[in-house]
């Protein structure tokens, strides 16, 4: 009786140690809150695709010591405010031109339309050309410490939209007016002949469906996570400019990690980003034609249409730069070098 009684006591007393390590365990596993926009449907939203990555492999490469909380469909505030919180408080965000370009504005220079041939050539850019590494240290400076890790895609390159009239070259969109994502856009749309007008991504489907804009410019993959094709009639692919956003750390964050859960964070970034990447070249297409079974025009301009929108819109836009933003002419001529198009 007494040796049963020890061993069930004993069993207890080793059952109750494991569970109070295991919950010791849980209860000192750090919570990173990551919040970006859209909704999380990875059918719709590559940068959610990219996020619940990065979530589980963050989670698996640190056995549980870190855990990733999402956030999307701008839950925690608009792109600024995430912007602030991110800077202020041991987070990530994922943000866009209108969260970054108050920092650095230097970032517009990597938005210049029609800078990038391809998927390769922009993906260079960003892992290894010389301006991107100047961008990333002056943000360093002027955001207390916190960090670009990752350059992340949202769906190919941008597209034009309308529900006025096709777009077939730049002298179509005289007398439109179109929604804005920044400045930057505001300039391309004037350069064009239209008027810009920013608004954020939130109300951009009112906007449309009220007339207050008659057109936009996102990837396709955006056209449909704003069900933009239900006011929209026209879809122009006249790749614009890449799309991307930009997965920020904060500085104190990093700081406080050890060092292989630092590393385990960097390394989970860099494969959630490839991920990504594939995943989002290979919807491309299917994005397009599942937008055209909507019931949108789908109009892809000729070489010469082409050719037409650079001539307009890159030099308009390269004054814009050096002009209203006051850019360095010497950063831009890098920006053009790292893109394989020299500037002189």
């Amino acid at each position: 009786m007494y040796s049963i009684l020890s061993r069930r006591v004993l069993m207890g007393a080793s059952l109750a140690v494991c569970l109070g390590t295991s919950a010791l365990s849980q209860a000192w596993a750090q919570t990173i809150n990551l919040s970006y926009n859209g909704a999380p449907d990875p059918d719709k939203n590559a940068v959610h695709v990219f996020a619940d990555n990065l979530k589980k492999l963050v989670e698996e490469k640190t056995q549980g010591d870190l855990e990733i909380k999402l956030y999307p469909n701008s839950m925690l505030g608009e792109e600024q405010e995430r912007m602030e919180q991110v800077i202020s408080s041991p987070s990530l965000n994922i943000a866009s031109f209108a969260g970054m370009a108050p920092i650095v504005p230097e970032i517009y220079v990597s938005a210049t339309p029609f800078l990038f041939e391809d998927f390769a050539t922009a993906r260079s850019f960003f892992d290894e050309g010389q301006y991107w590494q100047q961008v990333q240290d002056d943000f360093r400076e002027r955001s207390q410490g916190s960090e670009i890790l990752s350059v992340v895609e949202e769906g190919g390159f941008l597209a034009f939209t309308n529900n006025k009239r096709p777009i077939h070259g730049p002298d179509d969109f005289d007398g439109l007016r179109f929604r804005a994502m920044d400045p930057s856009q505001v300039a391309l749309y004037e350069a064009f002949g239209a008027s810009g007008t920013p608004i954020p991504w939130t109300e951009v489907y009112m906007a449309l469906k009220t007339g207050v804009a008659d057109g936009q410019m996102n990837p396709p993959m955006y056209v449909i996570l704003g069900s933009l094709s239900e006011v929209q009639k026209y879809l122009t692919l006249a790749n614009i400019q890449y799309s991307d956003q930009f997965l920020i750390a904060n500085g104190q964050l990093l700081e406080s990690l050890s060092d292989e859960n630092r590393q385990a964070l960097l390394d989970a970034v860099e494969q959630a980003n490839q991920m990504a990447r594939v995943e989002n070249e290979n919807k491309v297409d299917e994005r397009i034609a599942y937008l055209q079974e909507q019931g949108m025009e789908v109009i892809r301009p000729s070489a010469e249409d082409m050719e037409a929108f650079r001539a307009k819109g890159q030099p308009a836009y390269l004054k814009w730069l050096e002009e209203e933003q006051g850019m360095d002419h010497e950063l831009i001529k890098t920006a053009f070098k790292d893109a394989g198009q020299p500037l002189e």
